[in-house]
């Protein structure tokens, strides 16, 4: 069992080019020890070599999968201090016509999957009356636009989630801490669009085709924030003593916190002009 009194942080969701990825390397540069994990190696294969992080292959679909890979971590490290639930997928399409299965799985993996890290760590980190679980929402769990239902109900789910989380792990010594990334520079908008050209073909919305398809890459305009600023400042913030509950950063973060609290007809008015709908 090897352990250097570093904080032992899992990640989910590491795969080159995404949150996660960068998550990693940020913990990594303040000295933890990273647990870098996604459904493949290959996609974290730049890590590979560095003797700071141990890969591992995860399917947050899979209990298996997930009860392995936390036996696994805590016979190597002997702890778990930090479990960072980042894994998650786009979902692009009109709710009235999308497949139920692709909603499905959306759900799968953007809350269950998170519950099943949580529920596998807890017991751990209460027996130790110490860790702390970071969630990766996202600002459309804010304000909700068009042609990303299955997305955007995912990530309120999350966030409905952590907030009960917080509550009902503190008097367990367990801190709950919910991220919520704007516009950020990932491979989300690649992988999104590849999962869109597998939809059917739409009927009632066959005049909003431009419109759907562009909203896999809305979040991965010029303006975008770098992914790597992100994770630097989330990571300075989890490793405090006392971290805060919830921190939101990067593009349009701000305009959506305003939305949030606009008038539901205003909202609206700049969601149809936005979304051309």
């Amino acid at each position: 069992m090897e352990s250097w009194g570093q904080e032992v942080v899992l990640i989910t969701g590491c795969t080159e080019g995404g949150i996660g990825h960068a998550l990693a390397k940020a913990f990594a540069a303040n000295d933890c020890l990273v647990v870098a994990t996604s459904r493949s190696l290959a996609s974290m294969a730049d890590l590979q070599h560095d003797l700071r992080f141990f890969l591992q292959e995860v399917d947050v679909l899979s209990e298996e999968s997930v009860q392995r890979v936390m036996s696994v971590v805590i016979e190597k490290y002997g702890r778990i201090d930090v479990l960072v639930n980042n894994a998650g997928i786009q979902c692009i399409g009109p709710l009235a016509e999308i497949p139920l299965p692709e909603l499905e799985q959306t759900f799968n993996t953007n809350v269950y999957g998170p519950m099943r890290l949580i529920q596998a760590v807890v017991p751990h980190m209460a027996s130790r009356r110490k860790g702390k679980i970071v969630n990766v929402g996202s600002v459309v769990a804010l304000a909700a636009g068009p042609w990303a239902g299955g997305y955007n109900a995912s990530k309120a789910a999350l966030h409905s989630v952590t907030d009960t989380l917080r509550l009902e792990l503190r008097p367990l010594g367990i801190e709950v801490i919910l991220v919520v990334p704007g516009a950020i520079k990932s491979n989300l908008g690649k992988s999104a669009a590849n999962r869109y050209e597998q939809m059917p073909e739409w009927n009632l919305y066959k005049p909003f085709e431009e419109a759907i398809r562009a909203r896999a890459h809305f979040s991965q305009g010029p303006k975008s924030t770098p992914s790597g600023e992100l994770a630097k400042k989330t990571v300075a913030l989890v490793l405090k003593k006392n971290p805060p509950a919830w921190f939101s950063y990067g593009h349009l973060s701000t305009i959506m916190a305003v939305i949030y609290h606009l008038p539901l007809f205003i909202r609206d008015f700049i969601f149809r002009t936005l979304f051309k709908c």
